[in-house]
């Protein structure tokens, strides 16, 4: 949970409409930029803006893609399931919900070893 001003501060990445589309896209699969720019339909410097407010605040994350054809390429993917906003006696709070992929889990199982 956290406190009262880092609710406004998610509230205020979240209004953005082309952040919640970054969002919604990136949930079901890792993007790219390109990718993104596409889909959104915003320019990459639109989406490099947005993904640098989201990657402020551990909304997403980016991981590099192999590619046996051409250079590697950086994807983003959400970080988190649900947003819950409580209150309770007169103060908000919120909680960031987050399920661990099963990359993530074994990125920490080989770092183990």
């Amino acid at each position: 949970m956290a406190d009262e001003g880092d609710l406004e501060a998610i509230g205020a990445v979240l209004e953005d409409d082309t952040t919640r589309r970054i969002l919604a896209e990136t949930s079901s699969e890792p993007m790219t930029v390109n990718q993104l720019a596409t889909h959104v339909d915003a320019s990459k410097p639109t989406i490099y803006r947005r993904i640098e407010r989201l990657e402020d605040h551990d909304l997403v994350a980016a991981t590099i893609h192999p590619s046996e054809t051409g250079p590697h390429e950086k994807v983003f993917r959400a970080t988190f399931d649900r947003v819950v906003v409580s209150l309770e006696d007169g103060t908000y709070t919120y909680d960031i919900e987050r399920t661990e992929r099963m990359s993530d889990r074994l990125t920490r199982f080989v770092d183990k070893l």
